[in-house]
C-alpha cells in the first residue's frame, strides 16, 4: 500500500537514510501518482541528497497537484537558492509566504534571495568575459549570415539515464539555445515543460508507457519568461533565450566546463565546426538533413496529409504565390485556395462550396 511505503519513507528520512527515502517515496508515487504530499516529501529528501533539479521537479509537481501547499513552494525556493536561481526562488517563496503568513522561514529566505540578487547585479559587469584576445577561433567550413552564428555543438549531451527513451540534441545561436527531443507521435497533452533561471525540466507522460523525464541544470542562465516550446509530429523543439550572449561549451553545467566564451557576433563571417568528443566525428549537417527527410516522408492520412501538402506549397512559394494563397483562403472562408496572384489580386474571391452544399452567411 502507498500509505505503508510513505510511513517507511518518513522513518528512513528521520534516520538520515535519504537515498532509501527517495526510493520508497518513488514506489509510493507509482501507486498513488496524484498525491501532492508524496512529491513534496520526495523533494525534501532530494534536497538532502543535493539532487536539486529533481527536487525542483518534485516541488513543481506538488504545486501542480495542490497549488495551496505552502511547503511545496518552500521546497522549490530552497532548491533554487542552492542552484543559485535566486529570482525563481524568490517568486516561489513569495507565493508560499502568502499562503503561510505566520511562517518566518519564508521571510528569512526571501531576504537571502534579495541579498544574493543585489550581489549578482553589482558583480555582473565584472563577470562579462571577453576572451577574444586569447581564444583560438575554430576552423570554418561554410559561410553564414554576417549577423547570425548558428553553431552545431558536437559534444554529446548525456541525460541522467544510461539508456534514455528519447534522443536529444542541441545547437545554439549567440542569443539562444535550441534543444530538440526526438519523440515521434507524442501528443502535446502528454508533454510538460518548465523553465527556471538555469533549469530545464521536460516530462513526457504517455498513458500506458513509462514517463520520460529530462531535467538538466543548464550551462548558463536563460530568460524563463521568453522560453517557449513546440510539440511537432517527430520532435519537441525547445527555445531557450540566453541571459548573456556567451558560447555554451555544453548543454549541462559542470565544474569542468563552466568558463563561458563571449560570442563576438559582428566578427562572425563563417559557420564554425567543432571537433567531436568521440573518436569519429559526427556530420551534423547530414544528421539534420536526415531528420528533415524523415519529417518530409512521414505518411499522413486525411486532413493531416492535405494540410502538410499545402504547407509544403506555401513554404517553397514566392511572395506573390503566398499572398494569393492567404487572400483566397480568407476571402472565400476557407473554400478556395489559389496560387495565382494575377487572378485573385484585383478582385474579391467568392466562396466555392463542395458539390451538394451551399454557403450561408452567418447572421448575428
Amino acid at each position: 500500500m502507498a500509505s505503508d511505503l510513505e510511513t517507511r519513507a518518513k522513518e528512513a528520512f528521520i534516520d538520515d537514510h535519504f537515498e532509501l527515502a527517495v526510493d520508497l517515496y518513488s514506489q509510493a508515487i507509482d501507486m498513488d501518482p496524484n498525491n501532492a504530499e508524496l512529491f513534496n516529501d520526495r523533494a525534501q529528501a532530494n534536497i538532502k541528497l543535493n539532487n536539486l533539479t529533481e527536487a525542483v521537479a518534485d516541488a513543481n509537481r506538488a504545486i501542480e497537484l495542490d497549488p495551496s501547499m505552502a511547503k511545496a513552494y518552500l521546497r522549490k525556493g530552497t532548491a533554487c537558492i542552492k542552484l543559485e536561481e535566486y529570482q525563481t526562488a524568490k517568486a516561489a517563496l513569495e507565493t508560499g509566504a502568502s499562503l503561510a503568513p505566520g511562517n518566518t522561514r519564508f521571510a528569512n529566505l526571501i531576504k537571502e534571495c534579495d541579498k544574493r540578487i543585489a550581489e549578482e547585479n553589482a558583480e555582473l559587469p565584472q563577470q562579462s568575459l571577453d576572451t577574444s584576445a586569447n581564444v583560438a577561433i575554430p576552423p570554418a567550413s561554410e559561410s553564414t549570415d554576417e549577423n547570425v552564428e548558428t553553431i552545431k555543438d558536437a559534444q554529446p549531451v548525456v541525460s541522467s539515464s544510461n539508456k534514455p527513451k528519447y534522443r536529444h540534441e542541441f545547437y545554439q545561436k549567440p542569443e539562444e539555445v535550441v534543444v530538440t527531443i526526438f519523440a515521434k507521435g507524442v501528443p502535446a497533452t502528454s508533454v510538460s515543460v518548465d523553465f527556471g533561471e538555469q533549469i530545464l525540466s521536460v516530462t513526457i507522460n504517455v498513458p500506458g508507457e513509462d514517463a520520460y523525464t529530462f531535467q538538466p541544470r543548464l550551462f548558463g542562465k536563460i530568460i524563463p519568461t521568453k522560453c517557449k516550446y513546440e510539440v511537432l509530429s517527430t520532435k519537441i523543439e525547445i527555445r531557450l533565450p540566453k541571459a548573456e550572449i556567451i558560447h555554451w561549451r555544453a548543454l549541462e553545467f559542470s565544474n569542468e566546463n563552466n568558463v563561458p566564451l563571449r560570442t563576438n557576433v559582428s566578427s562572425v563571417t563563417q559557420r564554425p565546426t567543432y571537433p567531436s568528443s568521440k573518436p569519429t566525428s559526427i556530420d551534423w549537417d547530414k544528421l539534420e538533413a536526415q531528420v528533415k527527410k524523415e519529417e518530409k516522408e512521414e505518411k499522413l492520412d486525411g486532413d493531416a496529409a492535405l494540410n502538410k501538402f499545402f504547407q509544403g506549397i506555401y513554404q517553397d512559394a514566392d511572395e506573390d504565390t503566398r499572398r494569393a494563397m492567404r487572400k483566397s483562403f480568407v476571402e472565400s472562408n476557407g473554400t478556395v485556395l489559389s496560387t495565382n496572384w494575377k487572378e485573385v489580386g484585383s478582385k474579391k474571391v467568392e466562396g466555392s462550396p463542395p458539390d451538394g452544399m451551399e454557403m450561408k452567411k452567418w447572421e448575428y
